[in-house]
This record gives C-alpha cells, structure tokens and sequence, in this order.
C-alpha cells in the first residue's frame, strides 16, 4: 500500500544541548535535516533547490526519519543566518487612522472624528497614488519566537505590532507585481516591537523620525516560531492575525486590509534594493497596537501572538537593566528627551 503524503509542514531553527540545528515540524515532531537533505546544514541551505526541498521533504516516511518530539528543544529564529528585515510601515487601512487619532496627527485643533477622516482620505489618496513606505531592521535585533523581549534603558513607550512575514526565496530586484509571488518561499510571524518615544527626533526636525533606535534595539523582532512554504499557505490575506496583552485581546484582524498588497510591497522594495534568500518582508500591522490603547509593555507583561496557521509565539516582557549605554551616561537631556524606559 502506498504511503499516504505529509500534508503540511513548518521550518524552523532549534537548538539542543547548546547545538543549533534546521528541522521540519511535523505537528508535535521535528525532523533534523542534516539527516535526510545531504549538503542542508541551515535553513538558508534550502533557498538553493527550494522547491526541490520541499517536494523531498514531502515524501518522507515519518516512522523512518527520525522524528524526535518538539518539547524541550530551544525554538530559534526560524530562518538562519538571519536577513535582512525590510518593513512596511502605515500599511493597514484602519491601523493608521487609530494611529493618527492616537498622536494627533492632523489639522490643529480637530476632534477624533475629523482626525479619522482626515486620516482615512489621506490614506486612500496614498493608496491609488503614492508608494510604500519601506524602512530595514537589523539582523542583531532579532529573536526567538519564545525569547523574553527586553525593554530598553533609554526609550520609553514601547509597543507591539504583530506582522505577516513574508520570506524571499530568490534574489529578486526589479520584480513586477505579477511576478512577486514566484519570489516568496513562505510565510512567518514577526513581532514589529517599537520604542515611540524613540520615534521622532526634535533635535533634527528636518529629519523627523528615526526608525533605527525604535525599532533596532535587541529583542525588537520576536520572529518564527517556523517559516510555513508559500504552498501550505493557498491566500495569505486569509491569515488571522491575533495578539493578546496577559491574556487580554489586542490585535484581532485579518490580513486583508493592506493598503499595499504583498506582490506590491515586493515590486517597489525590488525597485530599490536586491532582495536576497532569507530576507522577510513584514508587511504592517494591523489596529489594536499599545498607541490607540494607552497601554505601553512593562516588566513582566506576557504577549501571545499568532498567525493562523503559522504557529504562535509566547514572549515575556523583561524591565529595563538599569544600567545606561555609555553613549548616554553624560546626556541626561537626551534620555529625558526619550522618556526614560519606564515612560
């Protein structure tokens, strides 16, 4: 008889006795790759034959390939060596109206409703005319899907903002829209944690914003727990995107209120840059982040946050060290500026 096919399976980095291996999940089971996919040592060995991979990996006898349980193994950052993160920012419809209405971005003196309208007619306009707004995160500011998020010493206000992940699986530069999808290996979840009272800089107010120091800091970009391929995955705007505050639900949305669709996003980050194999494109986060509420992460808060079908992430919120960077030991105004990491 036959063997009937896997149907379905994640792709992650785990760790065991201080050792770091590539695996595939197979519901409660991973698989090491080194012991079935010869030359495969990481993840970022896929990206070569990607499809190829997948279709061996497919077929595998699950009795007869070693399987071990998944309990008790270290969950790394799925795809290693971690790329480069590349992320849509102002990307959800009604994510940049909360956001609008939350810092008072608009005329002088409007109500909340007008500040929405405004907000939402702007959008729009940007929508049928205007690009993407693209900035990059740091390999370095990136962990586990189950690693404690540490709030900074400087920079305050910190908050979260749960992201589709989209992972590149070949170089891509000047991509069209149409073509995009040929280009992306899976899917993943990244937790898009921000410091706002780090955003904007008043000192250069040219400059305005200075996304590097709020969104760079280490531990900034929960991401994994696997990377899910694109083929598992028949409409990724069909993804429920769920994060909850200690229990308490946040962010509940569907991945269907992109004001830049994914094959957009690609096409103009394509324009500029090479996309590379194990880059991720996150691509905004839906409403419900700690700005529109009012509540900021503290010491010792939990987040949960999942994709459907992309697994989950659990992270534990760790208080400010106590100890200032050297670079700010003898500029107490700059780090009044920021707000202190308990502001």
């Amino acid at each position: 008889m036959e063997k009937a096919p896997v149907i379905g399976f994640g792709l992650g980095t785990f760790e065991d006795a201080g050792v770091q291996f590539p695996g595939a999940v197979f519901g409660d089971t991973v698989v090491d790759l080194r012991t079935v996919l010869p030359g495969v040592t990481r993840i970022g060995d896929l990206f070569a034959d990607w499809e190829t991979h997948l279709d061996a990996l497919e077929r595998l006898d699950l009795a007869t390939s070693g399987a071990r349980p998944l309990e008790g193994l270290k969950v790394c950052p799925p795809v290693q060596p971690v790329g480069t993160i590349m992320a849509a920012g102002a990307n959800y419809r009604e994510h940049v109206v909360q956001m609008s209405v939350a810092h008072k971005l608009g005329a002088e003196g409007a109500d909340a409703q007008q500040l929405a309208a405004d907000a939402a007619a702007e959008i729009d306009e940007r929508g049928r005319t205007g690009d993407p707004y693209v900035w990059t995160g740091i390999p370095s500011a990136v962990c586990g899907a189950y690693d404690d998020v540490q709030l900074p010493d400087v920079g305050g206000n910190v908050d979260w903002e749960l992201e589709l992940g989209v992972v590149i699986g070949r170089r891509a530069h000047r991509v069209s829209a149409a073509d995009a999808f040929d280009f992306v290996a899976g899917y993943t979840i990244v937790n898009d944690v921000t410091s706002r009272a780090l955003v904007p800089r008043s000192d250069i107010a040219m400059m305005g914003t200075d996304w590097f120091r709020a969104k760079n800091q280490p531990t900034f970009f929960p991401s994994g727990p696997y990377v899910v391929p694109k083929r598992f995955v028949p409409d990724p705007t069909k993804l429920r995107i769920r994060l909850s505050l200690n229990g308490q639900v946040m962010q509940d949305a569907l991945a269907d209120d992109l004001l830049f669709d994914i094959p957009s996003l690609i096409a103009y980050a394509s324009s500029v840059a090479v996309l590379l194999p194990g880059d991720v494109l996150i691509t905004g986060s839906p409403a419900g982040n700690g700005s529109h509420w009012g509540r900021f992460l503290q010491d010792g808060d939990v987040m949960e946050a999942e994709i459907s079908g992309l697994g989950t992430q659990r992270s534990t919120v760790r208080g400010p060290s106590g100890q200032l960077p050297p670079w700010y030991v003898d500029r107490p105004v700059a780090v009044a500026a920021a707000g202190g990491a308990t502001a």
